[in-house]
């Protein structure tokens, strides 16, 4: 897999932290977690419950020594969206999160996390003004 980086970029692969000096492509040979700078939530953006789990799994990708604790609150998570979120597209990706976090493919977790900020986004406006979707 090739991953292209500009100046000052950081990628987080296998837990730890680059940054590049310059533009470089980096061929990466071997089955590697990796997680590019732009897909790296702040702990105060994760204001919604979808960003909060996503910041979760995001914490089991970059420090996979220490899992516990961002296990425990992803699963949490989970539970709590699973019962509360009216739009059925958001359950269904939930549970595929759910199978996704049990089988440590964070990554593709966080790929279909980001695919549900939007759905949450709209149901959430929905739910403001009281239209049903």
């Amino acid at each position: 897999m090739n991953i292209s980086l500009k100046r000052g970029e950081k990628i987080y692969i296998n837990g730890a932290v680059f940054r590049v000096d310059r533009k470089v492509c980096i061929e990466l040979l071997n089955d590697v977690t990796f997680l590019l700078e732009n897909h790296v939530m702040q702990a105060v953006d994760a204001t919604t419950p979808l960003k909060q789990l996503y910041f979760a799994v995001q914490l089991m990708l970059i420090s996979p020594n220490d899992i516990d604790a961002a296990l425990y609150l992803s699963r949490d998570i989970l539970a709590t969206c699973s019962k509360t979120m009216p739009d059925p597209r958001i359950v269904e990706g939930l549970s595929s999160v759910a199978k996704l976090i049990e089988s440590k493919r964070y990554f593709d977790a966080l790929k279909i996390l980001r695919g549900l900020f939007p759905l949450e986004t709209e149901a959430m406006a929905q739910s403001e003004t009281g239209c049903a979707a």
